[in-house]
């Protein structure tokens, strides 16, 4: 199981787990969680203003503006959702997103198969950008929480790398929810949340290690 170093952010409430699904997620059931994609399916928790401003602020903190195009992925969710406009990918970014959805925090699902150790989080340095679709738009991360593998910055709270998403083949994932420290226990319940909903597609998950930069 691969640990992941998180550089020390006196916003941050990290929790990351890794995903093992049964099968490819190209032959599980696309639409299992298709109810709850809709803003207003009923939930354990629904995205309050405080929420938004929490997870604002997270991503302020080391000179990013979350505004525009970059605000964060949860923010999109709820517009998407309220508009009718939130589709069925696969059971690993479906979870995400419902769980990013109703409880405002953004939620990161990567392709274990597809990510080169070591794994970091920390702001993402100067120059720092990645094609996040498969157009080959790009995403300026400069200054922003990132997830970071061998060869850069791959996922962070507003739009995650097109190299490592899933696909059909996928079998494991690596999801990163990315809580504030001013929302208490939310982020504990959305991830509570996100592994009850994976056990129903027959999916196991663990709590990935992580550990302190060394210094």
């Amino acid at each position: 199981m691969p640990s992941l170093t998180v550089h020390s952010h006196p916003l941050l409430a990290l929790r990351a787990f890794l995903t093992q699904f049964p099968e490819p997620l190209g032959t599980l059931q696309a639409a299992a969680y298709g109810a709850l994609l809709s803003a207003s399916a009923q939930a354990p928790f629904s995205p309050t203003e405080a929420v938004r401003a929490a997870i604002r602020d997270l991503l302020r903190h080391g000179g990013f503006k979350p505004t525009g195009r970059s605000k964060p992925a949860s923010e999109y969710l709820v517009r998407s959702a309220t508009a009718g406009q939130l589709k069925a990918i696969n059971p690993a970014v479906d979870v995400g997103n419902v769980v990013a959805l109703h409880s405002g925090l953004p939620v990161s699902v990567v392709d274990v198969a597809h990510l080169v150790p070591p794994l970091v989080v920390r702001l993402a340095p100067a120059g720092s950008r990645y094609v996040f679709n498969a157009s080959g738009q790009e995403i300026d991360v400069e200054n922003l929480l990132c997830l970071e593998d061998g060869v850069g910055p791959c996922a962070n709270p507003v739009k995650d790398a097109q190299r490592t998403k899933t696909d059909d083949a996928t079998t494991q994932t690596l999801t990163v929810v990315w809580g504030s420290t001013a929302l208490g226990e939310l982020v504990d319940e959305a991830v509570g949340w996100a592994w009850e909903l994976l056990g129903r597609v027959g999916a196991t998950c663990e709590a990935v290690t992580r550990t302190s930069p060394p210094g």
